[in-house]
């Protein structure tokens, strides 16, 4: 089913797991081929303990549906739809070790340094950050498929950006630091925007990257990516202190008991909510800027951001 078959004005579930199944299947196998196959045995499970059978998955399908809509080069697509989940997969092994966010429980497993150690969870997480570029820098796709070698060149700059000291990285580092600070809503905003918005939205951005995009609908697929990034962490605040830790599959309440600044602890319950809505039309409003054809299931994943329950 092609991003074009989805309802436009309305997100439906079904239909979107109608787009997303196939891809998901593409990735799964992908990850599951390239994920820890040629480590040290303890190694190469830690790798894939961390990567394969759990999470969304949003960040490769928001490169799948950007590249879908800008005519993207498939295998290029596909290659960066895993790079950006095993970046984001990297990030959680790091953030739940003892010395960050101390977590024992993550996609409804015990984390992997609980599973494996902290030794070998750490050198997991930097092997997956390494395999993300090998992936993006092929010398030709397995198919056959050569990737021009500006497309690769620009996929890793805009990976490294969304990973390092002005994105991921430097959100992480911003967010220790705020332990027990009553931050104001644009230095709140600014942390999210670096910790867990920079990824989402330069997984769009990488998506877009795989075809050709004129600057209107690049700046506007920039502002997409940046709305439901910000979104993508108002909601993870709002479930935080509504869900329990089986339906996330990870600790509920830890930000609370961390005394973190959240979007919930400035703006309360009600207020974070019509935030998170908030960020939804401007998403939106940023598809409809792009002059796109096919954005359907870029529409679609912003609603599922914004209306999941985990």
């Amino acid at each position: 089913m092609s991003a074009a078959t989805l309802n436009s004005a309305h997100w439906d579930a079904r239909t979107l797991a109608g787009w997303s199944e196939p891809h998901l299947a593409n990735v799964e196998s992908a990850l599951s081929r390239w994920v820890g196959v040629d480590a040290p045995v303890l190694l190469g499970d830690a790798m894939r303990y961390a990567v394969l059978d759990g999470g969304k998955r949003l960040r490769p399908l928001l490169v799948l549906a950007a590249s879908e809509a800008v005519g993207g080069n498939a295998a290029a697509a596909l290659r960066a739809a895993c790079a950006t989940e095993l970046i984001h997969a990297y990030s959680l092994v790091h953030d739940d070790l003892p010395c960050m966010d101390n977590d024992v429980l993550r996609r409804g497993k015990p984390t992997v340094h609980v599973k494996f150690g902290e030794a070998d969870a750490l050198l997991a997480g930097d092997a997956l950050q390494a395999l993300a570029f090998e992936l993006l820098t092929p010398e030709s796709d397995e198919e056959g498929d050569e990737i021009p070698a500006a497309t690769q060149a620009l996929l890793c700059r805009l990976l490294a950006r969304a990973a390092g000291s002005q994105g991921m990285a430097g959100g992480q580092a911003i967010d220790l630091a705020s332990v027990g600070i009553a931050l104001n809503e644009a230095q709140l905003r600014e942390m999210h925007r670096l910790k867990t918005g920079a990824l989402l939205q330069g997984s769009v951005e990488m998506g877009a990257a795989c075809g050709y995009v004129g600057p209107i609908a690049l700046a506007a697929l920039r502002d997409y990516g940046a709305a439901i990034g910000l979104a993508f962490q108002v909601v993870d605040d709002i479930l935080d202190v509504t869900a329990d830790s089986q339906t996330l599959g990870k600790t509920a309440g830890k930000d609370a008991a961390a005394d973190k600044p959240t979007y919930v602890s400035l703006l309360g319950l009600d207020g974070a909510r019509t935030q998170a809505r908030q960020l939804l039309a401007d998403a939106l409003a940023a598809l409809e800027r792009s002059g796109l054809a096919d954005t359907a299931a870029l529409r679609a994943l912003a609603h599922m951001v914004v209306d999941r329950d985990r």
